[in-house]
């Protein structure tokens, strides 16, 4: 079986997903992995901003199908690299139109798909991923409770939901993204800086948060298997 093909999705601005990304590539670079980095946020692509120095990447449209037809042609060229999706907001419409053309050439990349679906607490983050789960066949999905809008005992409303059932029957897991202090994040965003870089050039006290969550993040990723 060939790397991974990731989709970092939520489907709403504002629940994680660029942070979720590049706690991804951070993963897969510390962890001396292959990857491709696809910024599908053509209108804000602060992912590739960041990481686009240093990292295999580049931003693609995938509210058009032509933008599909060469994502699943990025993932043919290179079976050996995992492919990392960041997802704009409103996604869902265009994964609705196009998401086929992946999921059909899957059997042929020999590529599993894994989905990571970041939530807030609010009823519209479930109601997005319902959709998303009656157009996203096979494959994975692990859904990413993002600590940034409270501890994870707070998300009781995903917890309690049938939603989480079907994931988990599906192989999913329920997974929780702690919080960053906002003045690590919005240094990474503002300097378009990578992680690794971060926690060489921040002071120290934001030096130590960043690895503590770092080190959390890792041991997430690790649980999911990627």
């Amino acid at each position: 079986m060939n790397q991974p093909i990731i989709l970092v999705n939520g489907s709403k601005g504002g629940v994680g997903k660029s942070l979720t990304t590049m706690a991804m590539l951070d993963y897969f670079a510390t962890n001396h992995k292959y990857v491709k980095l696809v910024d599908a946020d053509v209108n804000n692509p602060d992912v590739f901003r960041c990481y686009g120095r240093t990292t295999n990447g580049e931003v693609l449209d995938l509210d058009d199908v032509e933008g599909w037809i060469h994502l699943v042609n990025i993932c043919d060229s290179m079976p050996f690299k995992a492919v990392v999706v960041n997802t704009p907001a409103q996604s869902n419409v265009a994964v609705g139109k196009h998401v086929t053309i992946l999921q059909n050439s899957l059997r042929e990349l020999a590529r599993p798909l894994i989905t990571l679906w970041v939530v807030n607490r609010q009823r519209d983050s479930l109601e997005l991923l319902n959709e998303y789960m009656s157009h996203v066949t096979g494959g994975v999905i692990h859904v990413v409770c993002n600590g940034y809008f409270g501890e994870a005992k707070k998300f009781e409303l995903y917890e309690k939901s049938t939603i989480r059932q079907t994931i988990m029957a599906q192989g999913g897991k329920s997974l929780f993204l702690p919080d960053l202090a906002d003045r690590v994040t919005d240094d990474l965003y503002s300097k378009r800086i990578t992680l690794a870089e971060a926690a060489l050039q921040f002071k120290l006290g934001d030096r130590i948060e960043l690895q503590r969550w770092r080190e959390w993040v890792a041991a997430m990723f690790t649980e999911v298997g990627v």
